[in-house]
């Protein structure tokens, strides 16, 4: 039976395709097939690297996306500019639940209320119609305790119950970043499941591979 864990975000540029990718090594260190599935890449020029490439670059070829508009904006609005065609999240779904492997990675679009298509589909439509785990990739920096207070207020209404990964700390954490490690748990009721160190994305591919799983010594 297929695990289906759908990643997403307090906000873009949390560091979603280094988690991402992150776990992808975790459980291909376990001896699992996995795939990773983008629904929708913004922002890419042709010929310019896109997240599942990131991933494929760190994992081998398990990343796809399913949908590519070139706009550097939200998915729902990069169509609306272009008039561009967009998939529907059903229509994501069905090609998701098709892919063949122990683990299925999905990687969202920004944050959770992000529309993937012209219907107002989101993330949070895909993980519920999968019923998948979610990972919520948060800062560990000023704001994150309302910024992912939010979210996961949003998932919970919406039947899910997330876990919470910190996509870049820093070796010596601020004052602020100390706090928020203990606070963050305390005040969602969400474990914190894996801690990505600051600078991962930027690592050589050989030493990703070797230290991302013990990013994640909490999770099954």
């Amino acid at each position: 039976m297929t695990r289906f864990i759908v990643v997403t975000g307090t906000d873009t540029g949390v560091g979603k395709t280094v988690v991402t990718a992150a776990l992808a090594r975790l459980f291909q260190s376990r001896d699992q097939t996995v795939r990773v599935v983008k629904p929708v890449q913004t922002g890419v020029a042709e010929g310019e690297p896109t997240d599942a490439d990131e991933v494929n670059r760190r994992c081998g070829e398990i990343a796809e996306d399913l949908a590519r508009l070139g706009q550097p904006l939200a998915p729902e609005s990069a169509a609306l500019a272009t008039g561009d065609a967009l998939p529907t999240v059903a229509e994501h779904v069905e090609r998701i639940r098709a892919v063949d492997a122990d683990v299925v990675i999905v990687e969202g679009a920004g944050g959770v209320l992000v529309r993937l298509d012209l219907d107002g589909g989101t993330i949070v439509d895909v993980a519920t119609a999968l019923d998948a785990e979610v990972v919520v990739v948060t800062r560990e920096s000023l704001g994150t305790l309302n910024h992912t207070g939010l979210t996961v207020e949003h998932l919970r209404r919406a039947g899910l119950d997330p876990v919470l990964v910190l996509g870049s700390v820093d070796a010596v954490p601020s004052l602020d970043a100390s706090h928020n490690h203990d606070d963050l748990p305390r005040l969602t009721g969400c474990r914190v499941v894996g801690r990505v160190p600051a600078g991962a994305g930027g690592m050589e591919v050989e030493d990703f591979r070797h230290d991302a799983p013990a990013w994640f010594a909490e999770l099954d």
